[in-house]
């Protein structure tokens, strides 16, 4: 399709061909991913009794099918040329590093680097230190608040300081989860003399959520501007089609995340956030202090995960309901959880911030002795890594469901 795409661009025959690769695209990622979402949809509203097709989600389908379209739309704009070696297109369809959970890169992106780029020890080094960043996110930290996550999560009526302690600490698992990856596939990806781009941008030190979300899978936000909100018109038309627009961008945003209704809602309480500071909030959190504009954007984002993190919409309510008093306010898996995994929650707080970036690179500039320290520090991590690897085998990413 690319090449017929390019061979009659600017004609109606070159718009053809695109639209037919776009059909394609999105009915196989919409047949292996929501078609069992769709026909319990339809018997829950009928009197039918469809059966439930039963079909297994290939690995990262997500993230290739959004690839696939990128590389038609990048050469009906004449922004890439169309790709004459199968390997090479294949190559970017199936690169390994981050083929299963991102980054989302655009053909414009990668199409130079296919052929041009430099593999060398000191791209190989440095792409080596950032996959074991990721590796420390994962297995020191989100393997870690996954327990304590967990275990809120399966039991049933959570008292408000279990409903809090297991909210904050899914929001700090899902971020070094996938932040984590993500650093994985930059690492191993710099390894091959591939540069891939950033994801994440320390998120949780937002100050509304429009930033949060700038900052936030930052591939995938940069993708539907692209290619949905953008030429849908953007911000450049009327108030009202402008909140259209964000509105339809957002739900899809999160259905595009799982094949559940409570993905749906997840994206359009985001949508309501961001309408809502286009039209009036953010005037009035330009007038607060910061600490209370980043409350707002850190409360913010631990509401909408516990939407995330549950299937049931009904539990999600029940746990936001607890959250704000409408349950006991303590129970004894609330103080024993507070007491003993209190210091990891202020560690990933910590990590989570700029200031543990900020005082590895003091180290790193510091002379002989700083380096030492920061060098043994590493490995400490890394020991400490590769011990909780050898003790624990089961070790998946949290977006390997999407």
């Amino acid at each position: 399709m690319g090449h017929f795409i390019e061979k009659y661009r600017g004609t109606a025959t070159s718009r053809v061909f695109l639209i037919f690769s776009i059909c394609v695209n999105l009915v196989l990622l919409g047949f292996f991913k929501y078609s069992s979402l769709l026909v319990q949809t339809v018997n829950s509203l009928s009197a039918l009794a469809l059966p439930v097709p039963e079909v297994a989600l290939p690995i990262g389908i997500s993230f290739y099918t959004f690839e696939s379209l990128s590389y038609n739309i990048d050469i009906y704009r004449g922004e890439a040329p169309a790709q004459r070696n199968i390997i090479d297109f294949g190559t970017y369809i199936a690169f390994f590093p981050h083929l299963v959970a991102g980054p989302i890169v655009r053909y414009e992106y990668l199409a130079d680097q296919l052929r041009n780029r430099q593999e060398s020890l000191e791209k190989f080094t440095a792409g080596g230190k950032r996959f074991l960043v990721g590796l420390f996110k994962k297995v020191l930290l989100a393997n870690n608040l996954a327990i304590l996550a967990d275990k809120v999560q399966y039991m049933g009526d959570p008292s408000t300081l279990s409903a809090w302690l297991g909210a904050i600490a899914f929001t700090f698992q899902i971020y070094f989860d996938f932040s984590g990856y993500s650093d994985m596939a930059i690492g191993l990806a710099g390894m091959f003399g591939f540069q891939i781009p950033e994801n994440f941008n320390y998120p949780y030190i937002s100050h509304s959520v429009s930033e949060f979300w700038r900052r936030w899978h930052i591939t995938l936000g940069s993708w539907f501007r692209e290619y949905v909100y953008i030429p849908m018109g953007g911000n450049r038309c009327s108030r009202l089609k402008n909140v259209r627009n964000l509105a339809v961008v957002w739900v899809l945003t999160g259905i595009w995340h799982g094949a559940s209704w409570n993905f749906a809602f997840w994206g359009a309480y985001y949508g309501f956030l961001i309408i809502c500071e286009k039209l009036f909030l953010q005037k009035w959190l330009d007038r607060i202090p910061r600490f209370f504009q980043w409350l707002y954007s850190f409360l913010a984002a631990v509401i909408g995960w516990v939407f995330f993190s549950y299937l049931d919409i009904r539990k999600a309510f029940g746990v936001v309901r607890a959250m704000f008093g409408f349950a006991p306010g303590a129970d004894n898996l609330g103080v024993y959880s507070l007491i003993t995994c209190g210091p990891l929650l202020i560690v990933a707080a910590l990590c989570s911030s700029t200031l543990v970036k900020s005082l590895a690179d003091k180290l790193r500039k510091s002379g002989t002795a700083g380096k030492i320290i920061w060098s043994a520090g590493f490995a400490c991590l890394l020991f400490l890594s590769l011990s909780f690897l050898v003790g624990n085998a089961y070790n998946p990413f949290l977006y390997f469901r999407f």
